[in-house]
């Protein structure tokens, strides 16, 4: 295992953890989404899904988030998620360990920012997990929650919120994160995900509904499965619902490891 410093495009540090790179398996990147960090329960169980089939796994705190690299999380947005994303991919290519084609998973944010990615270099990804994923700004502008304080939001500047699996974090995001967030939309371009895709969201997640992760599945032309974890919300922390996700991510990864 190593951790590491390195330098996104804007010469801010990215803290990175990469496991399992004495095996010389196959690769896979795992990414957090808003306001999170690599050690989330959920991401360590993306990650050990990998680890068990003898990956070398990648992980790594975006900047402008709650993590170990730099930034501050008000100017966290999708871009600047997913400039990382590639920034660390780059990095990963000087590796001794690298190898291409890899696999992609992340969650929320961090799963637009692993799809979009896929959608660029689909011959560089051999496998795509993108988990409660955002699948557009739109779209996240029509959920419920978000109707009922976007003018709020755009008139006062700020979207102000507590967050569920800290206590006592209040989280603010200025209204140009949402200007950001409209620019992006998987679906135009969802057909060059030929590579095979999982798909998981939780039966209550009122960020990234099940609804929307169905439009998703629906324009996606190659090996493809979506599951709904039964009373779990937009981010998973109960222990039956992490297990749930590791039993599927096994069966998915074992479906379509190709060594």
């Amino acid at each position: 295992m190593q951790k590491l410093s390195i330098s996104n495009r804007k010469e801010q540090k990215i803290s990175v953890l990469v496991e399992g790179e004495e095996r010389k398996g196959p690769l896979a990147f795992v990414m957090h989404g808003l306001g999170g960090w690599k050690e989330q329960p959920h991401i360590q169980t993306f990650a050990d899904a990998f680890l068990a089939y003898g990956f070398t796994v990648v992980r790594f705190d975006t900047t402008n988030s709650y993590g170990e690299s730099d930034g501050k999380y008000e100017d966290a947005t999708i871009t600047s998620y997913y400039s990382d994303l590639e920034d660390v991919i780059s990095f990963a290519q000087s590796q001794p360990w690298y190898t291409e084609p890899f696999w992609l998973a992340g969650h929320s944010l961090g799963g637009i920012c692993t799809a979009l990615f896929a959608e660029k270099y689909p011959m560089k990804v051999v496998g795509l997990a993108p988990i409660s994923t955002v699948v557009s700004g739109a779209l996240t502008a029509q959920t419920e929650k978000h109707k009922a304080r976007m003018e709020e939001w755009e008139r006062t500047g700020w979207w102000e919120n507590v967050s569920e699996t800290v206590p006592g974090r209040i989280k603010r995001l200025p209204w140009s994160n949402m200007l950001d967030r409209l620019k992006y939309d998987l679906l135009p371009e969802a057909k060059k995900l030929t590579m095979p895709v999982l798909l998981i969201v939780g039966e209550l997640d009122d960020s990234t509904p099940p609804e929307h992760q169905k439009l998703l599945f629906a324009a996606l032309p190659g090996p493809k499965e979506m599951h709904i974890i039964k009373g779990a919300k937009h981010t998973f922390v109960e222990p039956k619902h992490l297990e749930e996700i590791k039993i599927l991510f096994d069966r998915w990864i074992k479906n379509y490891d190709r060594r």
